[in-house]
């Protein structure tokens, strides 16, 4: 055989050995899980070597946490990264993901506006930066339409979310506060009893009738509306230019400090892959679908994928101003003293990406570093 044939062959038998990681998938519990990278995808050779060998980044399983789905699955982080391998953790709560950053055990993060203003408020903000958006939208109010037929019929009815204080829990009582109704913030209970309850129990708490409908999250709530339910509400029409932020991205103080140029890579690869996401929507539907597989052993069927990826619009645009009324709001339910975000937002590597893209610059609304 010739050199040449040789070489040829050793490079078959190297990439065929590589497809058992390539299908290797993520177990999806209540503790976070660690993923073993994928072989084609984790490291990109003859990238420029970077300050840290590795890269360790958290995200949820779910379609508001596209970007990293996407980015994970296609490999556009990974080659922004060059010879710096990433190690994926997913998670299923934002406290959780918040105490692995705060623990030293976590980089950088895909997470909601609720568990980033606690994290950064709980650490009188010394832990966490946002550093960019990564979802807008994504969330609506889903019920069982033989009970519920207009928004006054939810007096008196039992409406889930999926946590106390998280995102979509401050903004039905938010919104509940607005109809002139009241309820106890601490227990759920009032003129509608909010009963919080995980995202992965709700479905069949719907089914069983223990409750009424939800403000949920996608794809919960397309499931809901597979089983039956009917959208009473988006939360988009709540919103001015119908934009809200469900998904940051955030990172380590120490880890943006000592590596930042990891982080500028990690941040040139979201944003190619939300720019990916937009130019190819149903590529990037196909491929978050895989990677949720990939995580949770099982993915969304069309009827609720669908519907979902429509309603999830991704942007590099933190839309900071939308988490400050999103904090306002839960001081308002009482659910965090008035805090000062002053500083939360670290918006200088993402508009020094987005400049070099030939893309506009992006807006901390006054809550950035000094």
């Amino acid at each position: 055989m010739s050199a040449a044939r040789s070489r040829t062959a050793l490079r078959a038998l190297a990439v065929t050995a590589a497809l058992p990681l390539l299908l290797t998938a993520c177990g999806y519990g209540s503790e976070a899980k660690k993923e073993e990278p994928k072989a084609a995808g984790a490291t990109a050779d003859g990238g420029a070597k970077l300050s840290a060998s590795e890269v360790r980044i958290g995200y949820f399983p779910n379609l508001t946490h596209a970007t990293a789905l996407v980015g994970l699955q296609e490999g556009l982080i990974a080659k922004e990264l060059g010879a710096t391998q990433i190690k994926p953790q997913t998670f299923n709560a934002g406290p959780s993901e918040i105490e692995a950053l705060n623990g030293g055990s976590l980089d950088i993060g895909f997470i909601g506006p609720s568990p980033s203003i606690n994290g950064y408020v709980k650490s009188k903000g010394s832990n966490l930066r946002i550093i960019s958006g990564s979802a807008s939208g994504g969330v609506k109010l889903v019920v069982n339409p033989d009970k519920i037929k207009t928004l006054d019929d939810l007096k008196g009815k039992k409406i889930a979310t999926p946590q106390k204080g998280n995102t979509q829990d401050v903004a039905f009582l938010n919104w509940i506060a607005e109809k002139g109704w009241t309820v106890d913030p601490e227990s759920g209970k009032g003129d509608v009893s909010v009963v919080r309850t995980d995202n992965k129990v709700t479905p069949d708490a719907f089914k069983q009738g223990s409750i009424d409908g939800a403000w949920v999250p996608e794809p919960t709530a397309s499931k809901l509306v597979s089983d039956g339910g009917t959208v009473l509400l988006d939360e988009t029409s709540l919103w001015p230019d119908k934009k809200f932020v469900i998904t940051n991205v955030i990172v380590s103080q120490k880890f943006l400090k000592e590596h930042a140029d990891v982080v500028e890579a990690v941040l040139r690869g979201t944003v190619k892959t939300n720019e990916w996401i937009n130019a190819n929507p149903e590529k990037a539907k196909a491929s978050a679908n895989a990677k949720l597989k990939a995580d949770s052993g099982k993915e969304l069927d069309a009827k609720v994928l669908d519907p979902a990826w429509q309603s999830i619009l991704v942007t590099d645009d933190p839309l900071a101003g939308t988490l400050k009324t999103e904090s306002d709001w839960a001081v308002k339910a009482k659910l965090l003293d008035k805090p000062d975000l002053t500083g939360i937002y670290d918006l200088t590597l993402l508009n020094k990406v987005l400049k070099t893209a030939g893309k506009p610059e992006v807006s901390d609304a006054g809550l950035g570093t000094k």
